[in-house]
């Protein structure tokens, strides 16, 4: 396999010295309010910047929670003993994301005396003019001046983690088979639903595939379900595939990125933005798989990436082909800091 034979002094989604020696001596802050997925977007964006972010979860207490923010007018009022308070000093670049960050950054601006710069990914449904940037999914329709749109969701595929990725995993996948399918699967959530027929289908394909002579790496989500473990886990009994067991995983932690490092093909469900941006990101082919519910956001995502040729439903087949591997968050990253410099001057002027 891989294409992950990069080095990390080949990485092209680092910052250059240049770049780093521009922002050294800033402080970052990436503020969510804990979901995995939004949490992930922001820090990979802080560390295509070059920074080690300090990470914040706010935890919004009730009634405020429920409100959209243009009643919430003292936002770190609203803010529980669950989450991690906010105060001064105030960093330089603040980058959020969910809906109850969004007053926090709209009011930043404010609270820090013009100093931090801010950024929230995704649509935060307010004026976009109270944010310094928003970075947000072309299918999320948001267009202005300061409103940077990307084909998919941000994440922290690079090179250098999937080098590193697949130096550290190769043991535990060295009994499968040369070739290798990375196969992620996500579960019900707000729009999708990953029923047992479904479930079953998948297996059986992934099945077949597996008694063709390739090996199965695969790694389910708390979203999957233990009943549609158990089918997954029936249907693929003595056939060379691995799936990872969670958190009580002997062989330890989640091989997410050695599974994206390791395959020559990635079969995943389409219910998560994220999960199919993050596989884009590695120039392989990424078959999806259709899965029960319909949004139209999603639709948007899941055409535009099929009409660009980076991905294919997935029919059971697996099919070759090629296409520029998604690099959004570098370029995110690289409008940010040009953003960010721009401030400083002004600050210091």
């Amino acid at each position: 396999m891989s294409q992950a034979d990069a080095s990390p002094d080949t990485d092209s989604h680092s910052p250059t010295a240049a770049a780093r020696d521009a922002l050294a001596g800033l402080t970052c802050w990436v503020v969510t309010d804990g979901k995995a997925g939004m949490e992930i977007q922001c820090k990979g964006l802080a560390e295509a910047l070059g920074f080690t972010p300090d990470i914040k979860r706010v935890s919004v207490t009730k009634p405020w929670r429920w409100l959209p923010a243009g009643l919430i007018r003292d936002p770190l009022a609203t803010l529980g003993p669950k989450g991690d308070r906010l105060a001064p000093p105030w960093p330089d670049l603040w980058i959020a994301s969910g809906r109850q960050t969004v007053p926090l950054t709209r009011d930043l601006r404010k609270l820090s005396g013009g100093r931090s710069f801010t950024v929230q990914i995704q649509n935060p449904a307010i004026d976009p003019a109270a944010i310094d940037l928003i970075v947000t999914p072309e299918h999320d329709r948001l267009r202005a001046a300061n409103v940077l749109t990307t084909r998919g969701s941000l994440g922290q595929v690079t090179p250098q983690r999937l080098a590193e990725a697949a130096a550290r995993f190769g043991p535990r996948y060295a009994q499968l088979p040369e070739k290798r399918i990375g196969v992620l699967i996500g579960g019900d959530n707000k729009v999708f639903r990953l029923d047992s027929r479904t479930m079953t289908k998948l297996t059986d394909q992934l099945a077949a595939l597996a008694r063709a002579g390739w090996g199965l790496m695969i790694t389910p989500s708390r979203r999957t379900g233990e009943r549609n473990e158990a089918i997954l886990r029936r249907g693929l009994a003595g056939l060379p595939a691995d799936i990872w067991d969670g958190p009580g995983d002997t062989a330890g932690e989640n091989p997410y990125f050695g599974i994206l490092a390791l395959a020559d093909h990635l079969v995943v469900t389409g219910d998560s933005v994220n999960m199919v941006s993050e596989a884009a990101s590695t120039g392989k082919p990424v078959h999806v798989v259709d899965l029960q519910g319909h949004a139209p956001k999603f639709s948007r995502f899941h055409q535009a990436l099929q009409e660009a040729g980076i991905t294919r439903p997935f029919s059971g087949e697996l099919e070759e082909w090629t296409y520029t591997p998604l690099a959004e968050t570098q370029r995110a990253a690289e409008e940010i800091r040009r953003r960010l410099l721009d401030h400083l001057a002004q600050r210091a002027a």
